[in-house]
């Protein structure tokens, strides 16, 4: 022990500090004031870290955090008001688990003590009202690890072994909760050392397992790779096109969520998976959770599959199985490293057929992909490829995009390609509304870049758009966010007609999605952010809108474009109140 006590919120700040966490996202309530006085007070000493950023909703306060952590890979602080608020956190824990994101939630419980025996103790009839059984059970399902801080004495060390939980492969949202009473006792700062208190390390593949994966790559007719999240590490990017290069391997992003290997690459086979895998003899799944989906298109049963990744079985999802024929717990990245130090240094005859025969694929791909947005320029239609493709013509190549436009996503990327690592990111859970904070944590960990997120028009409703605006003004984070506003949630129709291509719904265009392209989404933003806002509804004004949209970013000012597209339903709208309350006799 050293020092004077201190209060057991001074200590969690303090060792949230010690530990690397730059950023506080924080929605404050009536059960922080301890943590609120350790930070003035750290002002007052002249302790500028960590920085708060105030969030009035919590799902963008952890977007937020989700972003940044994307970018730069480690973990933020997200506080939040006891049960209330950790409600409030809603699907952004199931973004965080899913996307393997190292985050550090904090929230307070319900004071404990009530007839003021405690420091903290209850004082006002809300502190009766969030006392529930299970606060934790909120969130349960999705994190790594919660726990109560039930003590002053060790809350260091409680934020050191979070922290290192959530930084451990498979990374991800910890838990912590704080009663006031607790917040408010004192004891003596610890003698802690953060450099015990490191993240496991990342493991190799077996040697003989990597012998048999190279193997298989060399010899094989047709090898096929298949990633969604490889390129998380920026750094496993550039290893996989060395790979793919000396063994002529095709690879697939699949539900990319980061750049995992350069779209205009030739050996870059597209983003469906079925396709490239339906003659495949050997298919190397790596850092990717679902590589293919069964009853679309599977790997050929004789085909040899490996899987490859941190958490090869997936274990937090309940029913999930992929045949394999190797699974391999480990690094992708590491596991790259092992093939490419046992593989010539140079393609042979084989591999330079391989790479030929593929690099041809992705030249007719790609040009049925110009052709697609070509047309659609030509004829003035504004679709998802010829707003992108617009797009694309103006940004630069370290300009980064946040993709959130669900079922037309593919497209975006298609015709709005990236090639640098760190240039895309895209939401590995499904909660939508993510990027509306998510491109706020990606432009705070890169303030140098031009940042655009683009969403439809009912991600839009879901993203706190509000929250968002205000913190992108407060904190100047200027962002592009550009909405196709389609008229409603085209992948609930999508889904249903899948299912029942031939029904009622179908027949009669009733799938309630229809928002009505009624909304003011720039409004939003400006009234909650003094956003500069524009819509388009004609092709013919959509790049010099885009245009001045990036100018406005570019001089500090957020923008949100709305671009009005085919609407995806028409429906009829159904007699109102007023109308049903004038027929009753």
């Amino acid at each position: 022990m050293s020092g004077s006590e201190r209060p057991a919120g001074s200590l969690v700040i303090d060792a949230l500090r010690d530990a690397g966490v730059t950023h506080l996202f924080a929605n404050f309530g009536s059960d922080h004031p301890a943590i609120i006085e350790a930070l003035a007070a750290d002002r007052e000493r002249g302790i500028d870290g960590p920085r708060v950023i105030l969030c009035p909703h919590e799902y963008t306060a952890l977007s937020a955090a989700q972003g940044y952590a994307a970018v730069t890979g480690l973990p933020q602080a997200v506080f939040v008001h006891t049960d209330v608020g950790t409600a409030n956190l809603g699907g952004a824990v199931h973004n965080a688990a899913r996307s393997r994101v190292p985050v550090f939630i904090f929230a307070g419980l319900t004071p404990y003590t009530l007839e003021g025996e405690l420091p903290g103790g209850r004082n006002t009839f809300v502190n009766h009202l969030q006392d529930v059984p299970d606060q934790h059970g909120l969130v349960r399902p999705y994190v790594k690890w919660s726990y109560d801080l039930r003590t002053a004495a060790n809350a260091p060390q409680v934020v050191h072994r979070a922290l290192q939980i959530a930084r451990s492969a498979p990374a991800g949202p910890v838990y912590v909760t704080g009663a006031r009473e607790v917040l408010a006792e004192r004891a003596p700062q610890p003698d802690v050392a953060v450099r015990r208190w490191q993240p496991v390390a990342p493991a190799p593949a077996p040697d003989d397992i990597a012998d048999e994966i190279l193997a298989a790559l060399a010899g094989a007719r047709r090898p096929v790779v298949v990633t969604t999240y490889l390129g998380r590490d920026q750094e496993s990017v550039a290893l996989l096109v060395q790979l793919a290069e000396r063994l002529g391997l095709a690879v697939v992003e699949h539900n990319a969520e980061a750049v995992n290997f350069p779209r205009s690459h030739p050996l870059h086979a597209g983003d469906d998976p079925h396709r490239a895998i339906a003659d495949a003899d050997v298919v190397l799944a790596i850092g990717t959770a679902v590589p293919w989906v069964d009853v679309v298109g599977r790997p050929d049963p004789d085909a040899t599959v490996f899987f490859v990744d941190e958490n090869p079985l997936q274990e937090s999802l309940p029913l999930w199985y992929v045949p394999a024929d190797r699974f391999v717990r480990a690094d992708s990245r590491l596991v790259l490293e092992q093939l490419l130090s046992r593989c010539p240094a140079a393609p042979d005859e084989a591999a330079a057929a391989r790479a030929d025969a593929f690099a041809a694929e992705h030249r007719a791909l790609h040009e049925g992909w110009d052709q697609e947005s070509a047309a659609d320029v030509a004829a003035g239609r504004l679709t998802a490829a010829s707003i992108a493709r617009t797009l694309s013509e103006l940004l630069d190549d370290d300009a980064v995009v946040v993709n959130e436009a669900i079922s037309v996503a593919p497209t975006v990327w298609r015709h709005l390609p990236r090639d640098r690592p760190g240039t895309m990111y895209a939401n590995g859970g499904t909660s939508l509304g993510w990027s509306g904070g998510g491109a706020l944590g990606v432009k705070l960990a890169a303030p140098e870049r031009t940042v655009v997120a683009i969403m439809g028009d009912g991600t839009f409703f879901f993203s706190a758009p509000a929250s968002s605006a205000w913190i992108a003004d407060r904190y100047a984070l200027p962002v592009l966010t550009v909405v196709l506003d389609n008229g409603g949630w085209n992948a609930t129709k999508r889904n249903l007609e899948r299912i029942h291509p031939d029904g009622a719904a179908a027949r009669t265009d009733r799938y309630w999605v229809n928002l009505q392209q009624s909304a003011d989404y720039g409004g939003v933003a400006a009234a909650a952010g003094n956003a500069w806002a524009a819509t388009v509804v004609a092709f013919d004004d959509l790049e010099s809108v885009l245009r001045e949209g990036l100018r406005q970013v570019e001089n500090g000012t957020p923008a949100v474009v709305t671009v009005r597209m085919t609407p995806i339903s028409r429906q009829p709208e159904e007699a109102s109140a007023v109308d049903l309350a004038a027929e009753r006799p």
